[in-house]
């Protein structure tokens, strides 16, 4: 896909974080669960825990400590489910690996609302960040990866996946019209972003659809 499409379709892009976490995010970037684990240390057997098992609920890193930060659950994808999933080989250890090695984004406002309307999800705060696409992507478009699916979510049915779904933008297949075969649904980021602070236009305090405030 060319670059200039990209953005032309994808004007802005959405990350749901913890309520609270703007701050942090700001100070130390947006980082993967990697990013997280090597940025506290975390090493050894602790480490699989977070990035190679399936994360059931949230987890706190460093529970009770002042650098603690908090990783989302992974509810959407237990293994039994990413086994009848996975395609190329691939293990359940392998894709957490792989997920959790990366920065998700989405790249349309509709999927956004539909994961902060999902059950576990509709009652609790988040913070919402919106990204200028136009500033963003160029940046980062070595480290950039398009998903036309949501990587991390098994239900209602464990659609079939491997790791050839993440395309880096030039590989991502484009119709004659230069628009894409399929919707990107995720723009994915290797590792990190840690000047994201540089590309946030808004963040939102929401709870489901609704707009409790905008904090910067």
């Amino acid at each position: 896909m060319d670059l200039e499409k990209l953005i032309e379709l994808y004007p802005s892009v959405y990350h749901m974080a913890e309520r609270g976490a703007w701050d942090s995010i700001r100070t130390h970037g947006l980082m993967s669960t990697t990013a997280v684990l090597d940025h506290l240390h975390i090493n050894g057997g602790e480490r699989a825990q977070f990035e190679s098992e399936h994360r059931d609920r949230k987890m706190d890193v460093r529970m009770g400590h002042p650098s603690n930060i908090v990783l989302r659950d992974q509810k959407p994808m237990p293994e039994g489910r990413l086994i009848k999933a996975l395609t190329d080989g691939t293990t359940p250890q392998q894709w957490y690996e792989l997920i959790n090695g990366k920065v998700f984004f989405w790249a349309e406002e509709e999927r956004l609302h539909r994961l902060l309307g999902a059950r576990d999800y509709r009652h609790l705060d988040h913070d919402v960040l919106t990204l200028d696409s136009a500033s963003f992507i160029p940046a980062y478009a070595a480290k950039i990866w398009l998903c036309h699916m949501n990587s991390g979510n098994t239900w209602p049915v464990p659609h079939r996946r491997g790791k050839d779904i993440f395309r880096r933008i030039p590989d991502y297949p484009v119709k004659r019209s230069g628009g894409p075969v399929k919707k990107v649904v995720e723009l994915v980021v290797d590792y990190a972003v840690p000047n994201i602070s540089d590309f946030v236009i808004e963040v939102r305090r929401m709870r489901g659809s609704e707009v409790l405030g905008v904090i910067a």
